[in-house]
């Protein structure tokens, strides 16, 4: 790549930037380094508008690197419930306490010693540094990844490592040494809101003279999407189990796997009989059980089908407490925890009288 092209090709995405790009999101009114990496956070695999009403809550909740270092867990995830991909608060949370404990509650300003957090990779790192500081990092999210394979014609699908490697070392060459973090954003921006996956804004995007894409009516094509293939499909059944007085019984899921660390409904196999289970693991049979609905929730990698059982007792049972693992909850305390969505779904349309309707709960 010559120089001519880099420093023409920086200099359209600033000028476009400081005309059309978003200036006044939550995070870009204090831009400090804790607030945009909880941003950035935030925003994987999301889009901005779904984001600035968590954001806002979080930072409420939470201004400082100490504050989410201290918190318990489960008000973090609280008020993370329904933003999805749940590894994501995790590792924030896991993040903020190695700050707290290994740099003094100092957010780190090197990009090595950011690397080293769990949860933070190149890019995060980069758009954290240069958006906050204006470090010259180059970053390469969704959004950049899509504008440098169109403008620069490159072929693949961006999850192969050879086409990763070469949108990187386009980064980098194009990344500017002034006004990095008006640029990345700019990048960004540009992905978000012209050089979108569908009917890009090619009349009124910078960088449209010399796009290859548009050259060779090629938009379409180009990233290339990811191989097709066929979605897993998996079952189970979750028990609604309400005691005597209304309580609702919710169980803390593991770690590791899928809602880790969330509140969710008890499961058994979908062929498993549900009074047989609280037979075993309560020491009381229900008084009714009644299948009450079905949904279905997409994972970027399976299909989850879930079938619902309300099980009623009609005694509390004497050999299962409140523990670390395992509440039984009154309707009113239930938002106090964090919780799958189609969990929280299932409990409000339970609390609301309604159906239990199959649908996608995402």
């Amino acid at each position: 790549m010559t120089a001519d092209t880099s420093e023409w090709f920086a200099e359209a995405v600033l000028a476009w930037f400081d005309r059309h790009g978003r200036k006044d999101l939550p995070w870009q009114r204090d831009p400090s380094p804790y607030r945009v990496w909880v941003s950035e956070i935030m925003l994987q695999q999301t889009q901005v508008a779904v984001v600035i009403p968590y954001f806002e809550r979080f930072v409420a909740r939470f201004p400082t690197v100490a504050d989410l270092a201290g918190a318990p867990e489960d008000r973090l995830m609280a008020l993370w419930s329904g933003l999805g991909y749940y590894a994501r608060a995790r590792n924030l949370h896991r993040a903020a306490r190695l700050i707290r404990d290994l740099h003094g509650g100092a957010f780190p300003a090197a990009i090595d010693l950011l690397l080293a957090l769990p949860g933070i990779g190149r890019s995060t790192a980069g758009a954290v540094l240069s958006l906050a500081l204006d470090q010259r990092h180059p970053i390469l999210d969704g959004n950049v990844k899509r504008v440098l394979a169109r403008a620069f014609g490159v072929e693949g699908w961006p999850g192969q490592r050879a086409v990763l490697d070469r949108l990187w070392t386009l980064s980098e060459q194009l990344t500017p040494t002034r006004r990095v973090g008006a640029y990345n954003q700019g990048m960004m921006d540009l992905g978000a809101t012209l050089c979108t996956r569908r009917a890009p804004a090619c009349d009124r995007c910078p960088l449209s003279e010399r796009c290859i894409a548009r050259g060779s009516n090629r938009q379409a094509q180009l990233p290339s999407p990811r191989p097709r293939r066929t979605q897993p499909e998996r079952a189970t059944l979750m028990l609604l189990l309400v005691d005597p007085a209304g309580g609702i019984l919710l169980e803390r899921r593991p770690e590791s796997g899928i809602w880790g660390g969330l509140w969710s409904l008890p499961e058994i196999a979908p062929g498993a009989e549900p009074r047989d289970w609280c037979l075993s693991r309560l020491g009381v049979l229900p008084a009714r059980v009644e299948m009450i609905g079905a949904r279905r929730h997409s994972f970027s990698h399976f299909n989850l089908d879930i079938r619902i059982v309300r099980v009623q007792l009609d005694s509390m049972p004497a050999c299962i407490a409140d523990d670390r693992d395992r509440r039984w909850l009154s309707r009113g305390d239930l938002a106090a925890l964090g919780m799958p969505a189609p969990v929280k779904a299932i409990l409000d349309a339970f609390q609301a009288g309604r159906p239990q309707q199959n649908g996608d709960v995402s």
